[in-house]
């Protein structure tokens, strides 16, 4: 596939699948469909719609929006004339949005709804650049009189116009397309500072996705539901890089809120998350499960013991004997095929979590349930992911082996380095960067890992991040953090140590979670801040800091923590749009509440401006209690996991 693009591929699947459902989106609680065939066709209408506009070849189309046709009519269309696109998170504030905008040179933005228009006008005075506005959704758009806004209908319509009057210009432009053009600009996370616009070719993405299918091969017959961001590359790599190569129907959710329900209605085959859906599903379950009857409860311990035997058997290689088959098959039937039906997961052949480390727990829950998960890894510079997990070849702690046309080594700090088709061609309009993470074809990950006995990887953590204690203990701190979100009361950690004599933390609560906790045993609470500064609050939280001190080496035990005032939002730049912690950030930001976790007090006096969603601020103050955790004694033997993941 050397000389195919993303647009050659569509068109091929209208050729050989046609009447084939493409698309599937739930709209009014009905789900309508498009065909390979209808698929191409919107892309070729809005791709003369965009020539028409004043589109040429090399410009940016920017696009914000939750997952909808939509988004893929845009994005292939600008690629189909020799644009490329830029895919903005829905949920960045208009700032952060502006600066996508200037950075990718954007000339025309595909929005979805009044929500990001209003985002658009804000700035629209700093955008003297743009051509057009197009939305696809109209509902609460009739009094906007902007002459820059267009609804996307039009503008199909107006490229059907311009292509019967141009005969042969969209077929002249598909075939001028180049592997090596630039497809997408995906930014990147931006954990240790602003985001950087990585710049994807269609040689890149199609050779990912290839990648992937010869590891797990997908066909038109399967499913797969895209509710993660197509701003993020592990969706792009998914959906748009092997879902046309393999051309599975890709299903598109009514919306955010009911993302498990259309799940569970379509059964998809395959599903990619990263680590926080996963953990947030596994908080549902918890949660479910102590408020179920003393019986059902009794039957679901019961099951996971099962469960768990038979993982770790499969993980060990060992074959299970008579008796845990015969009870691992009563768990299955009696209480994991019922809970992965309730969860939309009892069709899967496979499930992928990426983007960040998944903690070992939660990992095991999984495979107890049944379910393949399977660990990848990668970045955004590498099209989405270099290495994956084979099946019957699971290891909870390792990545798994190198994608096929993909080498993996390990520099002499550790780092680990990436060579494959899929690497990007370098940053956009920023070659210090870019000089900085291409060396001689090979990418510089910024990541610290190592092969293990099997040759499989394993990710330490970011090279940045890895500590070292006082005793030369070495640690991931996002090792404990796992162990730590393993809790359902827990939504965020973070950890601290290294240059410090000993490890702490700050943990935010599950708002959600902790407080129907709280009403179930009639602790009365106003706000968050109320509820996360409760004794029983710190009492139920320092029981789940115990259980992840117990399989930690002694110097990397937590031992104080306090449980933030705050959420940690991305609004407020602490996450990452994909939720990744900027720890930096967050240490510079808490400094005070990081020096007192390191000092004598026991509790700790804080004022702190809060910003309202209408742009009002307010002035908090809150005492903040600090936890001291007694040392216990190392245990007898510790896990295999903390000893790879703390070096």
């Amino acid at each position: 596939m050397s000389d195919w693009t993303l647009p050659r591929l569509l068109m091929h699947n209208a050729e050989r699948l046609g009447d084939k459902v493409a698309l599937r989106e739930k709209d009014f609680g009905i789900w309508q469909t498009v065909t390979w065939r209808q698929f191409a066709a919107h892309v070729r209408a809005f791709a003369m719609g965009l020539r028409a506009l004043g589109l040429q070849r090399g410009d940016k189309v920017a696009i914000i929006g939750d997952n909808r046709p939509e988004w893929l009519y845009a994005e292939l269309a600008a690629q189909a004339i020799g644009g490329a696109s830029v895919g903005v998170y829905q949920d960045s504030v208009a700032n952060e949005v502006k600066y996508v905008l200037e950075a990718a040179e954007a000339r025309v933005i595909v929005v979805e709804d009044q929500e990001q228009v209003d985002k658009i006008i804000e700035i629209w005075p700093e955008l003297p650049n743009v051509l057009k506005v197009i939305y696809y959704e109209p509902k609460g758009m009739r009094g906007y009189r902007e002459p820059y806004l267009a609804h996307f209908p039009d503008i199909e319509e107006l490229g059907r116009a311009y292509d019967s009057n141009h005969p042969g210009l969209f077929e002249a432009e598909l075939a001028q397309g180049q592997p090596d053009d630039v497809a997408i600009l995906s930014t990147t996370s931006g954990t240790t500072g602003t985001p950087k616009l990585a710049m994807l070719t269609h040689r890149n993405l199609i050779s990912q996705g290839a990648g992937l299918l010869a590891v797990d091969p997908l066909g038109p017959d399967d499913e797969f539901v895209s509710f993660l961001p197509l701003a993020w590359v592990g969706e792009q790599m998914i959906t748009v890089a092997a879902g046309l190569q393999c051309g599975f129907t890709i299903n598109f959710p009514e919306s955010a809120s009911t993302v498990q329900e259309n799940i569970r209605e379509i059964g998809p085959r395959v599903m990619f998350s990263p680590p926080r859906i996963w953990e947030n599903m596994l908080s549902q379950v918890q949660v479910k499960i102590q408020d179920t009857t003393r019986l059902k409860r009794a039957m679901y311990e019961w099951a996971m013991r099962q469960g768990y035997a038979m993982a770790d058997a499969r993980f060990s290689g060992k074959r299970p004997g008579a008796l845990l088959r015969l009870q691992y098959g009563l768990a299955r039937l009696c209480v994991f095929e019922p809970l992965k039906d309730q969860l939309g997961l009892r069709f899967l052949k496979r499930a992928y979590t990426g983007g960040a480390a998944l903690g070992p727990d939660v990992f095991r829950f999984y495979h107890a349930l049944g379910v393949n998960l399977k660990q990848v890894y990668g970045q955004t510079e590498s099209a989405g992911l270099s290495v994956i997990h084979r099946d019957g070849q699971i290891k909870f702690q390792t990545v798994g082996t190198p994608l096929p046309n993909t080498e993996i080594r390990i520099a002499d700090n550790g780092e680990i380095l990436v060579k494959s088709p899929s690497v990007f061609i370098g940053y956009y309009k920023n070659p210090e960067a870019t000089v900085e993470a291409l060396h001689d074809g090979w990418l510089h990950s910024g990541d610290a890992g190592y092969f293990d006995e099997d040759g499989q990887l394993i990710v330490i953590d970011r090279a940045k991040d890895v500590m070292t204690l006082h005793d030369g203990t070495k640690f991931s701190p996002q090792f404990i953090e796992n162990k730590l979100k393993f809790s359902p009361f827990i939504k965020e950690a973070v950890v601290f140590g290294g240059d410090w004599p000993f490890v702490t933390a700050m943990i935010n609560i599950d708002f959600a979670n902790v407080g129907k906790w709280a009403e179930s045993r009639q602790i009365s609470y106003t706000t968050y801040t109320d509820l996360a500064q409760k004794p029983q609050v710190y009492a139920l939280i320092r029981r789940d800091v115990e259980r992840a001190n117990a399989d930690l080496p002694p110097a990397a035990r937590i031992r104080r923590f306090l449980l933030l005032h705050k959420e940690l939002d991305a609004d407020d730049g602490e996450l990452t749009r994909t939720r990744k912690v900027r720890r930096r950030l967050v240490a510079q930001r808490y400094e005070e509440i990081v020096d007192a976790l390191y000092s004598d007090q026991q509790e700790l006096e804080l004022e702190t401006t809060i910003t309202y969603q209408d742009g009002r601020t307010a002035l908090i103050k809150t005492r903040l209690r600090i936890e001291e955790m007694e040392a216990p004694p190392a245990p007898a033997g510790e896990r295999q996991a903390a000893r790879v993941a703390l070096g």
